[in-house]
């Protein structure tokens, strides 16, 4: 789906306070420094409009989140729902309190943003397929990118990714093994699932597909 550009939408993102624009000063003290707690950090990278990190960040208070997104655009639109949500809470000043941040920018910056052993959870939903061989490097569970969050996650730390693609999905089945990771639950039918599907939190593209019919694959992988 083609997302027109917002005109100015750069300086209209630096301008929120929710959003971290110099997020390599918080590098190994993401909690403390800018959540105010020691409550684990919880990572979703290429979050889109954010409706599954927003969600996950209502549900679950006694977690830090962090949205990570690249395209500026999709960025404020995302920024401006969860504004929208806080406001029907009553919290929109409340922005010490809240437990969500935002990144606009590169995945393969991670490393220069979170430290070892910062980041407890990485999500990875309906992330780019990039089909093409010589783009395989791109995909989000890429042996470059696995290395990437080898490095920031917990050593219990988990990556949970879903996808409707198939040609992803087993790209990913055969690669995370490979790279030194195990699979530790997995759905090639994450709604028909009885034990993976509770208390799934959907996004806009999953909803999207699921209404078409189409299966959603899931799995979880944590460091062998």
């Amino acid at each position: 789906m083609r997302i027109r550009h917002i005109k100015g939408v750069e300086e209209l993102i630096k301008a929120e306070p929710y959003v971290i624009s110099t997020p390599e000063l918080y590098k190994g003290n993401w909690s403390s420094g800018v959540f105010g707690n020691d409550h684990p950090v919880y990572l979703e990278v290429g979050m889109g409009m954010g409706t599954f990190i927003r969600t996950h960040s209502f549900l679950h208070p006694e977690n830090n989140y962090i949205g990570f997104e690249l395209n500026t655009t999709v960025m404020y639109k995302a920024v401006t729902r969860y504004k929208a949500c806080l406001e029907e809470r009553g919290m929109q000043s409340a922005v010490p309190d809240t437990n969500l941040r935002f990144i606009n920018s590169n995945a393969r910056f991670l490393e220069e943003y979170f430290a070892e052993n910062e980041i407890s959870r990485i999500y990875l939903n309906f992330s780019d397929p990039w089909p093409k061989e010589k783009s395989a490097g791109r995909r989000l569970t890429s042996p470059q990118f696995l290395s990437l969050y080898e490095k920031i996650l917990r050593p219990e730390g988990l990556i949970e990714f879903k996808t409707d693609n198939r040609g992803l999905f087993d790209y990913s089945v055969e690669t995370i093994p490979a790279q030194g990771w195990k699979i530790i639950q997995i759905s090639y039918d994450l709604h028909q699932d009885p034990v993976m599907n509770e208390g799934n939190v959907m996004t806009e593209y999953e909803e999207k597909f699921s209404v078409k019919g189409n299966p959603i694959f899931k799995l979880i992988a944590q460091r062998s």
